[in-house]
Order: structure tokens, then C-alpha cells, then sequence
């Protein structure tokens, strides 16, 4: 199975600060880092844009941070 394939069956959620006007919006696939290990990001105003693919260890450090 293709990871794009992976990632449009897991569905994409929204960054809670990512307002409906626009501006800076990251949504990530969470679901997919159980099967792959990894978590796809993207800009959800271009979502046939490019994805990075972080590695969930380092996606969670990430998150914990960003809430600190």
C-alpha cells in the first residue's frame, strides 16, 4: 500500500489553533504513525501539497514543547 494511499484512509486533523479564516494552518495524520511510525504533516490550505513525514517520537517531542 502507498503511503499516500495510508494517509488518505487515516484521515488529516487540523491544528485547534488553525482558525476557519485561514492564516497558518498544520494538520497532521495521527493514525498513520501507529502503522508506519511515522506522522505526516501538511499545510491544510494546499492539501495536494508536499507531506513531511516526521517520526512520531520525535513528533510527540515536538507537540510537549510546543504545549510547555
Amino acid at each position: 500500500m502507498s503511503d499516500a494511499l495510508l494517509v488518505s484512509r487515516t484521515g488529516w486533523v487540523k491544528s485547534s489553533y488553525s482558525g476557519p479564516e485561514g492564516g497558518n494552518c498544520v494538520e497532521w495524520a495521527p493514525r498513520s504513525a501507529a502503522t508506519t511510525g511515522l506522522v505526516p504533516v501538511r499545510d491544510s490550505k494546499v492539501a495536494a501539497g508536499p507531506t513531511l513525514a516526521v517520526a512520531a517520537g520525535a513528533w510527540a517531542a515536538f507537540v510537549g514543547m510546543v504545549r510547555r
